[in-house]
């Protein structure tokens, strides 16, 4: 076998996500975005109540655990699908919506990622706020895909494979 080959050969798994991605900022655009991270966050276990397409006042989702949603830890998520990089206004909006919502923590979902204000700034809320760009959302869809809605599957129709790993690592 041909050793040059073997060093030459695409990252396949990188390649599927960067597909993935790719799919889903064409597909998935403005309240169809925040509507796929509500699924996301229901196949991880989440009661989730989705806001109405239009003026939302801060809050695109409202996540709970339990059956009724009322349990621990309760989230407030803003998602943002704008695909260039968000400065802080929006984290610390979703600071204050947080507290008038009644969630324990946070989650903004910025599709084209964050200026290094936002990241600056949520180093310091690492204990109520999470930041998810393109590829932490492709990542939770990933992990969670076999637990999402048929119909988000007929939407996002992925397919599994396996292969063998490189063991060289």
């Amino acid at each position: 076998m041909n050793n040059e080959l073997d060093d030459e050969a695409p990252d396949i798994e990188q390649l599927a996500r960067d597909q993935t991605r790719t799919y889903i900022g064409r597909k998935f655009r403005s309240h169809d975005l925040a509507r796929l991270v509500s699924l996301v966050l229901e196949a991880q276990g989440y009661r989730t109540q989705l806001a109405p397409e239009g003026a939302d006042g801060g809050i695109d989702i409202v996540a709970g655990r339990g059956s009724m949603g009322f349990d621990s830890p309760r989230l407030c998520v803003q998602v943002k699908s704008s695909s260039d990089p968000i400065d802080a206004k929006p984290l610390r909006e979703l600071q204050g919506v947080m507290t008038s919502c009644g969630a324990e923590l946070g989650l903004l979902v910025s599709w084209g990622g964050f200026k290094s204000t936002v990241l600056k700034e949520a180093r310091h809320l690492f204990f109520k706020v999470r930041l998810w760009d393109a590829d932490d959302l492709v990542e939770n869809l990933l992990e969670h895909y076999s637990n999402l809605p048929k119909e988000l599957q007929s939407e996002l129709p992925l397919k599994r494979i396996w292969m063998v790993a490189d063991d060289s690592d």
